[in-house]
């Protein structure tokens, strides 16, 4: 065994190419073994296991600076940077987040768990490392590495970035993990000569002098210019993707197999020696080594192993299954409807419509900011567009959902599935925002289901709106409620109480807050709880939260501008207008933190948004005692300058 003897990159330095592949063999069956125990990003980390190891041999890391991006991609160099005993607990607290960590390693320079960052990232970096003298060529010895590909370069943040890369000539290498999301030209003998010379400094040197001496050649000069240049772009075209990278002003070579760790190297090794930025284009096998895996979207992106813990819950009926369902439903009744997704039509749901009505599909890659101003244009052409995707992604297309949907008022419908706390996923997965960022966007109507039968009336009433709605549901399975629905626009009323207190609950904290009425005793007579259904909130049941003495609002999402805030303001306004006593209010939420990778129904109860913990917050309002407080701890920011 060769991998136990990986500590550090460095001890991949006296390997032979044989052990490499050796190597190469046993950390497929390691990731095999841990992603399919605990759950994670299989396919992607199978596909670049060679590359990883090229790249910790060519470069040195941490002085070298390696950014991963999509992050999920980084398991391998996890295990050849000293972490392989945390997978152990992978995406659990105490063990390795899925993504590239700050606070794990210094050979991790950023958390990128959201795609087509990097080469920004690489651009700001290699222009502190020139300024400060450390950049290779400029006074250092450092390089400046963005990993990317695995669909980060359906982003449109990556091409700004490539723009100005090319425009100021930064010295950066990209290296294009090419997996199938991406260019997928045809790797040839022809192609691997052509690379390697392009890459050759004597051939580059060579070329320039004849470029610089030919037109100057007496009467055939021109001519032979233009005949040579033109042989060149003509065999370039044949052989290489588009001139596309070289016409920002960034150098291209490639494709390389992604699985030769030897002309990895080779290319690597050339690459940075190029003063300015250039592409590195590899192609990998996503899945590679694994059969379950290879093809099958949902088990290269998030796979994990069935547990026999999972049986007693196998007949529930999870909120994604009843979205996929009632959208394919409504749909068949209304060619109008749409749906929109950015590269996660599996994690959304949508790989039913997909099949049913491929002309009514579109997949945008990594690009939200475009989902969602294509859907405003398709609402304005009469379609009714669904843009699916998770709730963590909606602040990257913020700005469109304000300007592009809401000024304009259009009837696009967002449906933010992980929306709440999340869990394994970490700080970045969370789904906090959606509803204090929908809810700042005026006309916007924000849809929570508290179950999975909630789910397909709340849609059909989203399609029929002619303003802007959100639906949000939880990753979770739903927690076992009173098994009625509401209808439109309505709150609906859970449990009656004395007017001392009134809850008003929002989506899965509705059954939360139900079972810890349970836990009242005599006191639950005291409770009035609502299921709140949809926001901005329903006036009668705000006017029915005035006549109690004491009103608390509970959600799952941030607590500062969210939900509760929106209905407290709504009680006072309410309150002004009919000059009646203002009630005692508390909101119950999500603080204003980062809250790590942890299981969502622990991290609930850290919060006191369990049942025990709204019943103690019950309590206590009963009593007029006041609120608890509970401090997270930070999270520790590294600097590795």
């Amino acid at each position: 065994m060769i991998l136990p003897s990986i500590e550090t990159p460095a001890d991949l330095q006296a390997l032979s190419y044989d052990q490499l592949k050796e190597l190469s063999q046993e950390i497929r069956e390691f990731i095999i073994s841990s992603v399919t125990k605990t759950g994670g990003h299989l396919g992607s980390n199978l596909g670049v296991v060679e590359l990883t190891l090229a790249l910790h041999r060519v470069f040195e890391s941490p002085k070298d600076i390696l950014l991963w991006d999509t992050g999920h991609q980084a398991y391998v160099h996890k295990l050849l940077t000293g972490r392989r005993y945390g997978f152990k607990n992978l995406r659990q607290r105490g063990g390795l987040s899925g993504y590239p960590n700050r606070s794990e390693s210094q050979h991790d320079w950023i958390e990128s768990s959201h795609a087509s960052t990097a080469l920004s990232y690489a651009h700001g970096l290699s222009v502190a490392l020139e300024q400060r003298k450390e950049l290779v060529g400029h006074g250092g010895k450092r390089h400046v590495v963005a990993i990317v590909g695995d669909g980060s370069l359906t982003g449109g943040m990556a091409y700004e970035a490539l723009n100005n890369l090319g425009h100021s000539n930064q010295r950066v290498v990209i290296v294009l993990n090419d997996n199938g999301r991406s260019y997928a030209p045809t790797i040839s003998k022809l192609s691997a000569s052509l690379t390697a010379l392009r890459l050759n400094r004597t051939y580059l040197t060579l070329r320039g002098r004849v470029r610089h001496w030919v037109p100057r050649l007496p009467r055939l000069g021109k001519a032979a210019y233009m005949g040579i240049d033109g042989f060149t772009s003509v065999v370039r075209e044949m052989v290489t993707p588009h001139t596309f990278f070289e016409n920002l002003g960034v150098r291209y070579v490639g494709p390389i197999d992604g699985h030769d760790i030897e002309a990895l190297e080779s290319a690597l090794k050339s690459a940075a020696e190029w003063d300015g930025p250039i592409v590195v284009h590899t192609l990998t096998q996503k899945g590679r080594g694994y059969a379950p895996a290879v093809g099958d979207d949902l088990k290269m992106h998030d796979y994990k192993l069935p547990s026999p813990l999972n049986a007693d819950v196998a007949h529930t009926r999870s909120f994604l299954e009843a979205f996929s369902n009632s959208l394919v439903e409504l749909a068949k009744a209304d060619e109008r409807i749409v749906a929109i997704t950015a590269a996660m039509a599996g994690p959304t749901g949508l790989l039913d419509f997909q099949s049913r009505f491929p002309d009514r599909f579109f997949d945008v890659g990594i690009a939200e900011q475009h989902a969602v101003t294509a859907a405003a244009g398709m609402a304005m052409g009469g379609l009714k567009p669904v843009v699916a995707m998770y709730s963590t992604f909606f602040s990257r297309a913020f700005d469109q959902a304000n300007l592009d949907v809401g000024l304009l008022n259009l009837p696009v419908v967002f449906v933010f599935k992980s929306a709440g706390i999340t869990g394994d996923d970490g700080p970045s997965h969370h789904g906090l925002l959606d509803i204090a960022l929908c809810l700042a966007i005026p006309n916007m109507t924000v849809f929570a289901p508290s179950s999975a039968e909630e789910l397909p009336v709340m849609l059909e009433s989203a399609l029929s709106m002619s303003t802007p709605t959100a639906l949000r549901y939880p990753k979770t399975l739903p927690k076992p409620f009173d098994g009625r629905v509401g209808s439109g626009l309505d709150a609906r009323l859970i449990a009656r109480g004395d007017g001392s207190l009134c809850v008003l609950a929002v989506g899965k904290m509705a059954p939360s807050a139900l079972s810890a009425l349970t836990m009242l005793g005599e006191d639950a007579a005291k409770v009035t709880l609502y299921d709140v259904r949809v926001l901005p909130p329903d006036p009668k049941m705000i006017d029915d939260a005035l006549t109690h003495e004491r009103i608390v609002t509970v959600e799952d999402g941030t607590r500062h501008g969210g939900a509760g805030t929106l209905m407290v303001s709504a009680v006072r306004s309410r309150a002004e207008e009919l000059e009646h006593p203002f009630p005692t209010t508390r909101i119950l939420g999500v603080p204003r933190a980062y809250l790590e990778q942890h299981d969502p129904d622990e991290l609930l109860a850290e919060l006191g948004l369990d049942p025990q913990g709204l019943a103690s917050a019950f309590t206590r309002l009963l009593a007029n005692q006041p609120e608890s407080p509970r401090v997270l701890p930070e999270a520790p920011r590294p600097s590795y300058f």
